[in-house]
């Protein structure tokens, strides 16, 4: 029962300390691959546009104001949208409809 009680701490406090974001700065901000875990207190990854540069990094979230852009998710600060497409939800439904 010990080892499980560990293992649950150990796995909490990898969420809440293991934030990753992409770390560059850059003029093209699909070319950002360099990441970094970000460490208390930064708990944020931002992204900030000014005049043609691109700044990806973590941050703590009183920073989050203005023209700077923040989120809480791992590598939720890329350039490329990790959300799902609708094709892939349409897709996946029609296949489950099928075989179901």
């Amino acid at each position: 029962m010990k080892t499980f009680s560990v293992l649950i701490l150990l796995v909490t406090l990898s969420a809440a300390y293991g934030l990753t974001c992409y770390n560059c700065v850059t003029n093209d901000p699909k070319s950002c691959t360099k990441t970094v875990r970000c460490v208390a207190p930064l708990d944020r990854c931002s992204s900030l546009e000014y005049n043609g540069l691109v700044t990806k990094t973590c941050l703590p979230s009183a920073a989050c104001v203005g023209p700077v852009s923040c989120c809480t998710s791992d590598l939720c600060n890329s350039a490329v949208s990790t959300g799902s497409s609708v094709l892939f939800l349409l897709v996946s439904a029609a296949i489950t409809s099928i075989f179901l």
